[in-house]
């Protein structure tokens, strides 16, 4: 079938004898493709690790202590999930799929966020050695250089020569997509699988190798990108139908015949993978979809995803090469700065279609050329457009009916982009091979595929990104870990940390205390109805005024007392702990309300709160009244009051962390 589909064995030039056609190029020779030393792959891997150190070297100098800049609400939350797989790893056993650890008391289905729980498996031991803000540098190092590695390794596997392959590998890898998306998007980053992903589906339906073999691993590859992103696979999905549709197409005889032929193979192995994903998923899809807090339809407002024409060719400054107007045009970019996926410049976008055009009989060039087509305008999304002056109505754009697909619905077009480089990068390296094969007969061979060298090269130039922007990780306050040793909270018990969001979170994620809080991050949870939406969009009054007066911020008025009764029934409070002090507004708001702190460690106060209704006067003084631990000396070490490389693995009194709820 590979030769009938024409994508290894027969070249698209050639008769099925594999005779030459009157008028047309011969096909590539076989010196490009054949044997090269075993040390050139390793050099080229070795390469991509290079450039993922360089890229990342400012993380590199600190790595529990540094994150990149301009997401710290995302990189906490994430943080907050490599704590929570190690936690449960630490304890001999996997983590489970809903959680209280987070968002209390209602909780979170990690299958519906984010969570990662692959990567926080593997990644425990450093974790727990070194802190998640460790895990996280290494995941996103690896993220670049395994990507870059991947479509090396898929392309090499599919005929194309070292440096093609080399060339190409570097495009994907370190994109402008996955370049913006490491600015705290880890589970779109680590773009790892989707070209072996890829590659094991065209394996099985082409004939290469041994079907069920091929069909066991396309199962492993989908359950663990399924584990690192659920995003990013029904995106894969998206691909490999357009690309086995563009097969079938092209080919029709041949892909019927294919499938007459094989149709038996072709069976086993994709019913082997099949299995082999549901025997690995199953159960994590029935908790998502059927288990407790599952939800559906997306927390954001998914039409505003979407690429926009001016982003293809406009650098930001993340790139090497950039101009202060065309940074300034991509950071006022209507989404958030890690949405800003499309740019791929000019240059580079020039060489595409030239390549596509005059190598569109090879087969591999045009599979390429219309998947990356696709991908791009799926990007787009389905809103209307004004392009070059002409105004396109949503109709136009193939995403527009798509995406009443129930699967396709919640999908956020723009990620297409990350699919797209990787689909433009092997168009380019099979167009490189193109024009190298063709230079022997053209009286000046080496010239000419100099020249051909050089134009990919000059092409993939304006791609080179900087090193990313770092800053430093806020250090856990003073006092954080000595008040809850103090506090000794059953690991299940609810606390009103303030500030609740992003910071709480990442402090919770550095030092594993306390087990269960309220709030956090952007979580999503589902709303009565079921609908997803975030824990941003359903803030408790109270909670909203406590952390304004955290920092400072015009507060508006008290919330009533009948308000705070009905909010502290609502979390159903073992303590409230806040950073700040006795003198501060926070401080003396919360000393009105519920008498003195229990307990004063370093820049922390803490108040006991018994689940209960309060009684008359004052909210639920947790101890007598006026009692109150103090501690003199606070938690901070000699790094300046961040987390500590062997960050502490069991709350006080050896309890567990992060409660959790039977997955």
């Amino acid at each position: 079938m590979a030769g009938d589909l024409r994508l290894g064995g027969v070249s698209s030039v050639t008769s099925q004898h594999g005779q030459f056609r009157p008028g047309e190029s011969a096909p590539p020779p076989s010196p490009l493709r054949g044997r090269t030393p075993g040390w050139a792959a390793w050099l080229v891997v070795g390469c991509y690790l290079l450039g993922a150190f360089a890229l990342t070297w400012r993380l590199w100098a600190d790595p529990a202590g540094r994150i990149v800049a301009n997401d710290p609400g995302d990189i906490s939350l994430f943080a907050w999930f490599m704590r929570y797989g190690a936690t449960a790893v630490s304890h001999g056993r996997l983590p489970a799929l809903v959680t209280t650890g987070l968002n209390a008391p209602q909780g979170i289905n990690l299958m519906w966020n984010t969570s990662m729980p692959l990567p926080g498996v593997v990644l425990a031991p450093v974790t727990l050695l070194a802190g998640p803000q460790t895990s996280l540098t290494i995941l996103l190092t690896a993220g670049f250089a395994g990507s870059a590695a991947s479509l090396f390794w898929v392309l090499r596997r599919w005929e194309a020569s070292v440096g093609a392959a080399a060339i190409a590998g570097a495009v994907y890898g370190f994109s402008p997509a996955l370049v913006t998306a490491g600015i705290g998007h880890f589970h779109l980053q680590f773009a790892v699988l989707p070209p072996l992903i890829i590659d094991a589906l065209l394996r099985i339906l082409t004939g290469r190798g041994h079907a069920l073999r091929t069909g066991v691993w396309l199962g492993l590859l989908t359950a663990a990108q399924l584990f690192i992103g659920e995003e990013l696979l029904v995106g894969v999905a998206v691909a490999a139908a357009v690309m086995v549709v563009v097969l079938a197409l092209g080919h029709p005889r041949a892909a019927i015949g294919a499938i007459t032929g094989r149709a038996r193979q072709i069976v086993a192995g994709l019913g082997a993978a099949v299995a082999v994903a549901a025997l690995t998923c199953g159960y994590a899809l029935w908790v998502q979809f059927r288990g407790p807090l599952a939800s559906h339809g997306s927390p954001w407002q998914v039409s505003e995803f979407h690429s926009y024409p001016y982003a293809f060719v406009t650098p930001s400054g993340a790139l090497l090469f950039h101009t202060s107007a065309s940074a300034a045009t991509a950071a006022s970019y209507p989404e958030p700065f890690p949405e800003y996926l499309a740019y791929l410049g000019w240059p580079l976008l020039i060489i595409l279609i030239v390549a596509a055009v005059c190598f569109w009989r090879d087969p591999k060039v045009r599979l390429m050329a219309v998947t990356f087509a696709l991908l791009e305008l799926f990007s787009l999304g389905a809103v209307s457009l004004t392009f070059l002056g002409t105004r396109l109505p949503a109709s136009a754009l193939p995403w527009y009916w798509l995406r009443g697909i129930s699967v396709l619905a919640d999908v956020l077009p723009d990620r297409f982009s990350i699919l797209a480089d990787g689909a433009a990068a092997a168009l380019l390296a099979f167009a490189l091979d193109r024009a190298r094969t063709l230079a022997p007969h053209t009286g000046r061979g080496r010239l000419t595929a100099a020249l051909a060298t050089a134009a990919a090269v000059l092409a993939v130039l304006p791609l080179v990104p900087r090193p990313m922007l770092a800053t430093d990780v806020t250090p856990v306050p003073a006092g954080w870990r000595a008040t809850f040793a103090t506090l000794r909270l059953a690991s299940g018990a609810h606390v009103l940390v303030i500030p609740d969001l992003t910071l709480g979170m990442r402090w919770q994620a550095e030092t594993g205390v306390p087990g269960s809080m309220v709030g956090g991050g952007v979580t999503i949870e589902p709303d009565q109805s079921g609908q997803a939406t975030s824990y941003v969009d359903h803030r408790r009054a109270t909670a909203e005024y406590l952390e304004a007066l955290y920092l400072g911020a015009p507060s508006g008025p008290a919330p009533s007392r009948s308000q705070l009764r009905q909010d502290l029934a609502y979390w159903q409070l073992a303590a409230i702990v806040a950073v700040t002090s006795r003198n501060s507004r926070l401080g003396r708001f919360l000393a009105g309300q519920f008498g003195p702190p229990a307990v004063q460690a370093g820049a922390m106060l803490a108040w006991r709160l018994p689940f209960r209704q309060p009684s008359h006067g004052k909210l639920s003084p947790l101890t007598e009244e006026g009692t109150c631990v103090s501690h003199g000396r606070d938690d901070r070490h000699n790094r300046g009051g961040r987390v500590p490389w062997i960050a502490p693995v069991g709350a006080a009194a050896g309890r567990r962390l992060l409660g959790d709820l039977p997955g």
